[in-house]
């Protein structure tokens, strides 16, 4: 299956996102790649430079390299980037993890109706990664972007709330069904549904080539399906191909 294009970018009239790249690289978990896309690309203007830079950070920290967001934000920086270093002092210090929380229960309070979607964001991986599920919700509601219908996807199946799970995702569907992330979202909920069903596993592994996830991934989902139906289609014609590969190996080997 062929990579996903750059498609155009939310709110606007056909036009390509320029930080396609960097966002689909960061949503498929291919943090290193999203950091180098970051510093290579070129911008139209400051409010990309700075979701770029939003990206840029959080990646960042997926790779558990707090100091550099704690350094490179300033208390000048924009109010999204401040939100990524509230994340950033959150996940540094384990000790002052309670206050952490504590103050942004306060700035919630004050902020109710926020419409900075990265905040939102932030807030809700604080509450997530603090088991507070339910104030992780509350913060993702108040946004209507893609990204926050879907990390509301992934705490709903966290609460094993399927049944809610799918109105979220459909919601996702309706406003982008070939998006990276709706693309994820599917697969969560069909890995929650019966991650032993053949059809989610070819899905899968449909999906993991798609976006380019390492082998081991679509390896284990290729296990799975061969242990539990080995009589599949998808096996025979995948087996029927090693054969053929192996068979050229052995006619094009050098002879000793």
């Amino acid at each position: 299956m062929a990579p996903p294009v750059p498609g155009p970018a939310p709110g606007t009239s056909g036009e390509v996102d320029e930080l396609f790249d960097v966002k689909n690289a960061f949503y498929i978990g291919s943090y290193q790649q999203c950091i180098n896309e970051a510093q290579r690309v070129k911008l139209s203007s400051v409010e990309r430079e700075v979701e770029r830079d939003v990206f840029l950070y959080r990646a960042y920290l997926a790779q558990r390299k707090y100091g550099v967001v704690l350094d490179e934000i300033r208390p000048s920086s924009a109010p999204e980037l401040q939100a990524v270093r509230m994340f950033a002092e959150y996940l540094a210090n384990d000790a002052r993890r309670d206050a952490a929380v504590a103050e942004l229960d306060r700035e919630m309070n004050r902020s109710m109706g926020v419409a900075n979607t990265t905040f939102l964001l932030m807030a809700a991986s604080i509450y997530f990664h603090d088991q507070n599920l339910d104030a992780a919700l509350r913060a993702l509601h108040q946004g209507d972007s893609l990204e926050c219908v879907a990390m509301t996807v992934q705490t709903l199946l966290k609460l094993d709330r399927l049944d809610l799970a799918r109105k979220e995702l459909k919601k996702m569907q309706e406003q982008d069904e070939d998006a990276t992330l709706t693309q994820l979202a599917t697969a969560w909920v069909h890995l929650a549904v019966d991650s032993s069903h053949p059809e989610t596993l070819v899905n899968l592994i449909v999906l993991s080539q798609h976006l380019g996830k390492p082998p081991e991934v679509t390896n284990r989902y290729l296990s799975q399906l061969k242990d539990a139906h080995s009589s599949h289609p998808f096996i025979k014609e995948y087996q029927a191909k090693e054969n053929d590969f192996d068979r050229l190996v052995l006619q094009y080997a050098p002879s000793a």
